[in-house]
């Protein structure tokens, strides 16, 4: 069990990239949590199997049709005990 600390840049507020974060999370069976910055960046924390989150790193850099990822950065923080979902903060 891992627990990752990401900022996302690029084209990545108002093109439906947090319920992309979130679907990819879920669907790998991750929790965590996902919200848009000020700065124009989405932050995240994502827990869980080391490969699923490896996919999942992999897969939001990719980003979608309508975002464009310019940049991922990831730290590895601790994790969180009890954490049983993956939502989207406002």
């Amino acid at each position: 069990m891992k627990r990752f600390h990401l900022i996302v840049h690029g084209r990545v507020q108002g093109v439906g990239f947090r319920y992309f974060t979130q679907y990819e999370a879920l669907k790998r069976q991750l929790t965590g949590w996902v919200r848009n910055n000020d700065d124009g960046t989405v932050e995240l924390e994502v827990q869980g199997n080391e490969e699923a989150i490896q996919l999942f790193i992999d897969t939001i850099r990719e980003g979608t049709l309508f975002a464009k990822v310019t940049d991922v950065s990831a730290q590895e923080i601790p994790i969180i005990n009890n954490e049983t979902q993956f939502r989207i903060m406002y």
